[in-house]
């Protein structure tokens, strides 16, 4: 029974992954659904239900303020006995790291943070906002488009991607090729 054993296990192996991918849905999920379901464990460890807060932080404050600031936990206040259906839970506190010289300007500002970020999720929630100087991490610059092609590499990248049928396909290597050659400070190789 013992040599049995590995051929009945591929079996049932082989069994349940074709009754997974049989119920696998047929259209693709948008990533933002992915990253939510990997992302929910670390940010369930910092108080936060999803990443939208964090996410939509400049929206949320401002611009002014997310230039200088960002969330790190909501700490919810222990629950003492049962709870009560008719009385609405303790609001939590937002811990906010924030740039050392700009904490004052920012603590000026946290009952319009509070006032935001109660509407943002729709009930009073946040009851009070810590501050905690030090070090935000910014995400990196934007890159600026490239400028458009001169017009001989254009005609130059187009002769050599007209003969793709895909539109779509041939629009996207023409831009490729237009990147690629301007840079290389537009020198064409003889290619």
């Amino acid at each position: 029974m013992v040599a049995d054993e590995p051929a009945r296990t591929r079996h049932l192996s082989h069994d349940s992954r074709a009754a997974r991918l049989a119920r696998r849905p047929a259209q693709a999920k948008a990533l933002a659904e992915l990253l939510d379901g990997c992302m929910a464990p670390a940010l369930a460890k910092q108080g936060f239900a999803s990443g939208d807060v964090i996410a939509a932080w400049p929206e949320i404050v401002g611009s002014h303020l997310a230039a200088f600031s960002q969330p790190v936990k909501l700490e919810w206040p222990r629950r003492r006995g049962p709870r009560d259906p008719e009385r609405p839970p303790d609001p939590a506190t937002l811990v906010v790291r924030v740039e050392g010289a700009f904490a004052l300007d920012f603590q000026q500002s946290v009952p319009l943070v509070i006032e935001r970020l109660n509407a943002h999720y729709g009930w009073a929630c946040i009851g009070r906002v810590v501050i905690r100087q030090g070090p935000v991490t910014r995400p990196p610059e934007r890159v600026a488009a490239p400028a458009p092609a001169d017009p001989e590499t254009a005609r130059m990248v187009a002769a050599k991607v007209d003969a793709i049928d895909d539109p779509g396909l041939r629009a996207a290597l023409a831009r490729f090729g237009e990147a690629v050659i301007a840079g290389k400070g537009g020198r064409h190789g003889g290619r």
